[in-house]
């Protein structure tokens, strides 16, 4: 992917309007969607709708339901023929698919207003449209507090992915269960729940800040696991904080790209002083050049510029030859790779050297 430059000219001055009308497009198709145009089309089927229709079942006025649909045409979520509308592929795929409406709700939700921030925030190494959220340093600070609907679509892309991938990794470990498990970045402690359901002699603990180990904590509570769970509140960041010691696995999953490559090595060379005798390190992890579609190499390249003005400043969907390059400067080695882990993502086995 990416090697070659194919796109006709004309191909390419048509993708560049594109951009140039980006952000009211944008726009525009989050209203098509939200006021019920694209499900007015869909549910009307090869019929159609004509305007007069379209502004009857939609509540909108002539004026409103006229540059929305004609802006529609020129997007692909829309045809027109003798007066009347029809839904298109991309209108279906934007009204009917999960994994766009969840990557569109976190681009308006979360990242639309940081964006106009990004020239800044590269120029200044820090997240500088995080300040239309919230008042923290970096978003992990708030994650737990984000206004909605932020917080909402946030979990719900985090999770949209980490939900697929899981069950697999997790089938993986059970083939060899281990004694303790470390899960370092638990989040909202997804992953542990489901190795706890899973593997009924499994010791977990779980490694992260403390407002999000209170959720973790919460969860599960709520399950009735809380009894095989113990709680290491830490930030990774503190040089002076250690891992805790003496589990057999230590796991990270969609962790490792919130940070800086040098936070990296630092983070890895805990993990490695943390390792059991014969312990392994488990990352699962999204790499843009691993992907089998361009698509969704597309849609990690451009969640990079989340992490850059949203974030943190400084981390990235890494290329996978970038972040490999990383384990031996923390006295590590992968064992094993597997890519298309729940569709998208890659686990790394390492041992440590």
């Amino acid at each position: 992917m990416f090697e070659e430059d194919t796109v006709s000219a004309m191909d390419a001055i048509a993708a560049a309007q594109r951009l140039a009308f980006a952000p009211l497009a944008f726009h525009a198709a989050s209203a098509l969607r939200d006021r019920g145009v694209l499900a007015a089309l869909s549910e009307a089927g090869p019929r159609g709708l004509d305007l007069d229709e379209i502004v009857a079942c939609c509540s909108l006025s002539t004026y409103a339901a006229r540059v929305l649909v004609e802006a529609a045409l020129g997007m692909g979520l829309a045809t027109r023929r003798e007066g009347r509308y029809r839904l298109g592929k991309v209108g279906h795929f934007l009204l009917h698919d999960e994994m766009t409406r969840v990557n569109f709700d976190f681009s308006r939700d979360v990242c639309y207003g940081a964006a106009a921030h990004l020239d800044q925030s590269l120029a200044e190494g820090r997240p500088a449209g995080l300040g239309t959220l919230g008042p923290w340093d970096t978003l992990y600070q708030g994650l737990s507090v984000l206004p909605e609907p932020a917080r909402r679509s946030w979990f719900a892309f985090d999770h949209f992915y980490s939900d697929q991938a899981f069950p697999a990794a997790c089938k993986r470990l059970a083939a060899a269960p281990p004694a303790r498990l470390l899960d370092v970045g638990c989040n909202t402690g997804r992953f542990s729940r489901l190795c706890l359901e899973t593997m009924p002699t499994l010791q977990v603990g779980l490694a992260d800040l403390p407002i999000q180990l209170d959720t973790a904590r919460a969860s599960l509570a709520g399950s009735g696991l809380e009894d095989r769970a113990r709680f290491h509140p830490l930030d990774l960041l503190d040089p002076a904080t250690p891992l805790p010691a003496g589990y057999d696995v230590i796991w990270m999953s969609q962790l490792l790209d919130c940070f800086s490559e040098a936070q990296i090595v630092a983070i890895l060379r805990k993990v490695r002083a943390a390792l059991a005798p014969g312990g392994r390190l488990l990352v699962l992890e999204l790499f843009w050049d691993r992907q089998r579609f361009e698509s969704a190499a597309f849609s990690l390249q451009q969640t990079s510029l989340y992490f850059a003005c949203v974030a943190n400043g400084n981390s990235q969907m890494y290329d996978s030859a970038v972040f490999l390059a990383l384990l031996p400067e923390a006295g590590l080695r992968v064992d094993h790779l597997s890519d298309g882990v729940g569709r998208f993502h890659t686990l790394l086995e390492c041992v440590a050297t």
